[in-house]
């Protein structure tokens, strides 16, 4: 029996979200310091929700690296604000941008 293309997207999702939540148990979502931001001297762009583009990004849960599907809803020029979901839990980190990929 065949799997089906029309559904490993959601598939996938699932997995995905299963790794998040268990990653998450293991340990606290890992952000960028506000010493690493540097948010005093550096300009932060707020993406409106219409401005949100969708991205891959690793991050890192515990001691896991993910890399999650995610919006990225701001940033400045090294580092990027994003957004990811699992079930119902939002999480919310800042990432280094060389850790995002736009996702096409």
């Amino acid at each position: 029996m065949g799997t089906s293309k029309r559904l490993a997207p959601h598939y996938d999702m699932q997995a995905q979200h299963q790794a998040i939540l268990a990653a998450s148990k293991r340990g606290p979502l890992q952000s960028l310091t506000d010493r690493e931001l540097a948010l005093r001297e550096t300009p932060v762009t707020v993406y409106p929700h219409s401005a949100q583009r969708r991205v891959r990004a690793w991050v890192r849960l515990g001691p896991e690296p993910l890399y999650v599907d995610a919006r990225v809803v701001r940033s400045t020029p090294l580092a990027a604000g994003i957004e990811f979901k699992a079930s119902e839990q939002v999480f919310r980190c800042w990432v280094w941008g060389n850790a995002v990929s736009i996702d096409e």
